[in-house]
């Protein structure tokens, strides 16, 4: 076997077993990397195929940015797995044939009619490399559809931004630019009071008579009646 089919097979195997290991792991943040490691080994095949420009673009698109966005969501949100899990098992036969079915068509197709061995275009030494065609074809035949679709998504991006940035009455938004500006003697004011005698009344005094110890004032001994005069 020659490099190139060493290579191919290192490389292969470095895709399909991470992909299992997406579909089977129980933390979903080793799945996540798991993917990662997947995308790696189909950027490598694509330079085995001389697609230079797409192999960057799959590390620096989904492993740069979708995978780390998706990496951050689940360690966020916390997501346990094991109730969509369910049943996974059960369904594992039809899915392995229906994998079966589409492997053999990407081969079929892939193959140019040979079952053996895929068949991949033999290098041209005088062709440019591929990132260089594609940059000609994208900058020339293709610029005004480039402009076009740049044109949409920048319409899309101001409208999402005005979307977001609209006033509403009922929604609750800090302004930063007065939270830096923020000075103690705006946050804290000391305000100087006059104490205000009050009075003090009879049931709370007995209390705080009560609660000091001393015994409550005897009330006053009662009268006898005077002697009516005799006759």
């Amino acid at each position: 076997m020659d490099p190139q089919a060493i290579l191919f097979a290192v490389f292969s195997a470095g895709t399909l077993v991470p992909a299992w290991r997406v579909i089977t792991a129980r933390n979903p943040v080793h799945a996540v990397l798991y993917l990662v490691l997947s995308f790696f080994s189909a950027a490598c095949l694509w330079m085995l195929l001389q697609a230079e420009f797409l192999a960057i673009a799959l590390v620096l698109v989904y492993v740069g940015a979708v995978m780390v966005l998706f990496l951050f969501v689940v360690m966020m949100l916390d997501i346990h797995i094991d109730r969509s899990r369910a049943g996974f098992w059960q369904h594992l036969p039809l899915a392995s044939v229906v994998a079966v079915a589409i492997a053999l068509q990407l081969w079929l197709v892939l193959s140019n009619g040979h079952w053996q061995f895929l068949t991949p275009p033999a290098a041209d030494p005088s062709r440019a490399g591929n990132t260089k065609a594609l940059g000609v074809l994208t900058f020339t035949e293709y610029i005004l559809p480039l402009q076009l679709a740049g044109t949409i998504l920048l319409v899309a991006i101001i409208a999402a931004i005005a979307l977001t940035l609209r006033r509403r009455s009922d929604a609750l938004h800090q302004n930063p630019g007065e939270q830096v500006r923020i000075r103690r003697q705006d946050r804290v004011s000391l305000v100087k009071m006059a104490a205000s005698p009050r009075p003090v009344s009879r049931p709370a005094a007995a209390a705080g008579a009560a609660a000091a110890g001393a015994a409550p004032a005897a009330p006053p001994p009662a009268t006898a009646p005077a002697a009516a005069p005799k006759a």
